[in-house]
């Protein structure tokens, strides 16, 4: 299946993509970023799925209940049609996976195939009738080292291989259920859950938390999508925010541009608490600055880049050989060497996200503004240091100027938290760091001769993070400069008016060249002509961004103008704030970009 074919249902712990022929391709258990027990996502049928489709020849349509993170796909049939309700009940101790399949009309039949296996695919589990385990006849129990998955389901259950397949029909009105549980193999069997009332109890929790969402206007619905694939992308017991719930969807068909993307990024920080905030979620963006505020927490020299779902520090990065990769997209990679990366720029970014939670009265004034102090101490010793970036280069370390512009940053809301809000600090020193700063950027950043910001000091190429020069405040729209640079970013860095982060080559990040364009920083080129004034422009842009979502609502990490083909991994949370804020300032009068950058609309 193509990436943009897959639907996700989650619990606030964990997620599961779905394809559109009703097969679970992708489910890691019990966290985000625990082993999947379904990778044929990543590979094929044998390393593990869960098929439920129609015996005959089908149609399919298929949406979300209306404000919820339920799925239902219609299969339309010669003799019948049936509705596949599938959707992930909000866990207390175990982790379920329901799955109902209702008659509509007629009679259709169906054939379940289910293939588990722990480990990314590696093992095969024992598998036993639920009989020999707890004396019931309906399902199964599968083990395989510390996993345990059981199956119950009305509907006879056959072994057949190492699979597990059913053939059964429903009627108009029939209903089948199916529940996947899963716990520790060296505890009891997980308790069987009634499906019927799990589904009532799953809408009536995502109709709640919807009900709550406060932006309105003609962009509410792709809004409050994106807000409850933000929501489904949250860790539950910590507030922490993956990515995206997959790792290994390649950036480009066939490339080695794959990465482990369920963790939580710094770079992602103001951005997501502001569209979290302005949606009216302020208990779920205080919960991301807290687990922002425990992640970051220790010696200044050791922040990271990016973190664990419970602030875990290590992400040590390994290769699956036993997996094909996506469309033979190879290696296959878990976990994110570039966690050891250097990136000045998280410096800002969490100064800007602890200043926007401040200004929002969901900041804690305990420890919190002490690590902050401690933060900048350490990068006045270091703000002119080369880094990787924004976007985790894989090349020699440079001095790139969205890092310089972030540090400046950093200083600024400092300042800013000082003077407003009474906080103590050397404010004359920081000062004087943040000027010295903005003058290095403007001296050594600058091209003349090409009339545009560069990507790094000494270098003439682009990168769509200058688009974010004016949405940090570091200079105005109205700087000529800024003009002209985001002019020359819309001008030679997009492809069919989309954006991409930059010209890749081997010289530049250690990687072949060839990527799609970057749908985040197509959402900030919007934003950047909008702040420019040109509305209608930006506009234009936005929609077309809107039609590259899925059926669904959902969107990748980027997209190929050539194929008409979303890539990377998916559903990108990036994508989702990105549109999310740029609905707001197209829309709403106090807009994030002018939050961000201390400006408001005259």
């Amino acid at each position: 299946m193509r990436i943009e074919d897959y639907a996700l249902v989650g619990d606030c712990h964990s997620a599961a993509l779905i394809a559109r022929d009703g097969s679970i391709d992708w489910l890691c258990w019990p966290r985000f970023d625990s082993c999947a027990c379904f990778a044929a996502l990543l590979g094929r049928p044998e390393h593990g799925r869960w098929r439920i489709t129609p015996s005959e020849k089908y149609s399919v349509s298929r949406k979300y209940r209306t404000d919820t993170l339920i799925l239902e796909t219609s299969f339309e049939c010669a003799e019948g049609a049936a509705t596949l309700i599938d959707f992930m009940p909000m866990r207390d101790q175990h982790c379920n996976l329901v799955r109902i399949v209702v008659g509509t009309r007629g009679r259709v039949a169906f054939d379940m195939e289910f293939i588990l296996r722990f480990d990314y695919g590696a093992s095969v589990p024992w598998v036993t009738k639920l009989a020999e385990a707890e004396g019931r006849t309906a399902g199964i129990r599968a083990i395989a080292g510390p996993d345990m998955a059981v199956l119950r389901s009305p509907v006879p259950l056959q072994g057949k291989g190492l699979s597990t397949v059913a053939r059964f029909e429903v009627g108009e009105g029939e209903r089948r259920a199916f529940v996947l549980s899963h716990g520790a193999s060296h505890l009891e069997v997980p308790p069987a859950i009634d499906a019927e009332a799990a589904l009532e109890h799953t809408e009536k929790f995502w109709r709640d938390w919807s009900a709550r969402c406060q932006t309105k206007g003609e962009w509410s619905g792709a809004v409050r999508r994106s807000l409850i694939t933000l929501k489904a992308l949250t860790y539950a017991p910590t507030g922490g925010i993956v990515a995206a719930p997959t790792t290994s969807l390649p950036e480009m068909i066939g490339s080695v541009r794959n990465w482990d993307y369920r963790y939580c990024w710094l770079r992602d920080a103001t951005i997501t608490l502001l569209a979290l905030m302005n949606g009216g979620y302020t208990e779920e963006a205080a919960c991301w600055r807290d687990w922002l505020a425990r992640a970051v927490a220790g010696s200044p020299q050791q922040l990271q880049i990016m973190y664990g779902i419970g602030g875990e520090r290590r992400l040590p990065e390994a290769i699956l050989s036993w997996l094909p990769g996506y469309e033979g997209s190879a290696p296959v990679r878990v976990g994110n060497a570039a966690a050891g990366q250097l990136q000045l720029d998280v410096y800002g970014e969490v100064m800007d996200a602890l200043h926007q939670a401040r200004k929002q009265g969901i900041a804690r004034e305990d420890a919190s503004w002490d690590l902050q102090r401690k933060l900048l101490e350490h990068l006045e010793t270091c703000w002119h240091e080369p880094d990787e970036g924004l976007w985790e280069v894989r090349g020699p370390r440079r001095r790139f100027t969205h890092s310089k512009v972030m540090c400046w940053v950093a200083f600024d809301r400092a300042i800013r938290a000082a003077e407003q809000y009474g906080l103590p600090g050397p404010v004359p020193r920081w000062r004087e760091v943040r000027a010295r700063i903005h003058d290095d950027v403007c001296r050594r950043a600058w091209r003349p001769k090409l009339n545009h910001f560069a990507q790094s000091y000494g270098s003439d190429d682009l990168d769509a993070s200058l688009l974010l020069i004016p949405m940090t405040g570091f200079l105005p729209c109205s700087d000529p400069r800024v003009k002209s640079t985001i002019e020359a970013i819309q001008r030679e860095l997009t492809i069919d008016g989309f954006v991409q982060r930059y010209r890749t080559r081997r010289a530049l990040d250690g990687l072949p060249p060839g990527e799609g364009v970057f749908l985040a920083c197509s959402f900030w080129l919007a934003d950047a002509l909008c702040l420019l004034g040109r509305r209608d422009e930006a506009r234009k842009l936005f929609e077309r961004l809107l039609e590259l979502a899925n059926d669904v609502g959902l969107l990748a990490e980027e997209y190929d103008p050539a194929s008409g083909r979303l890539l990377g991994n998916f559903p990108q949370a990036f994508s989702h704030v990105a549109l999310v804020n740029t609905a707001l300032n197209l829309s709403e009068h106090d807009k994030p970009a002018e939050q961000r950058s201390e400006k408001r609309a005259a």
